[in-house]
């Protein structure tokens, strides 16, 4: 999915051209369960208005969850022992279904480091 000059650019270069096709050009695709194409047209408008520099609310959503809500930073443990990070933060980092984390337990903290990179980086 292009960002930024390179989405603006390439808008300019696919000229007059269809909107799906544009969504489609600019690489605001995905593929659903059943193997068909879907064009993922909030993304890419989104995507648009921020290189054109236009903002949608406070910082464009950053802090925000899908309804709307200010991001607490805060988790509880649940009454199953489990601690949950839900999906507003998840979606933040551009974390996906799959990816693997180190647990490094401290005092009263635990951190979770990406799989294969090194402890300093953050």
């Amino acid at each position: 999915m292009l960002k930024a000059s390179d989405l603006l650019a390439k808008v300019k270069e696919l000229g007059d051209v269809s909107k799906s096709e544009l969504v489609r050009g600019c690489g605001y695709v995905s593929t659903k369960k059943d193997g068909t194409e879907r064009l993922n047209f909030t993304a890419f408008y989104e995507a648009l208005l921020e290189a054109k520099g236009v903002s949608l609310g406070d910082g464009g959503g950053q802090g925000r969850g899908k309804g709307g809500r200010k991001l607490s930073y805060v988790a509880t443990v649940q009454g199953n022992g489990n601690l949950l990070v839900g999906k507003a933060y998840t979606a933040m980092l551009d974390l996906a279904p799959g990816d693997e984390f180190e647990i490094k337990l401290g005092r009263k903290q635990i951190r979770l480091i990406p799989a294969g990179s090194s402890d300093e980086e953050e």
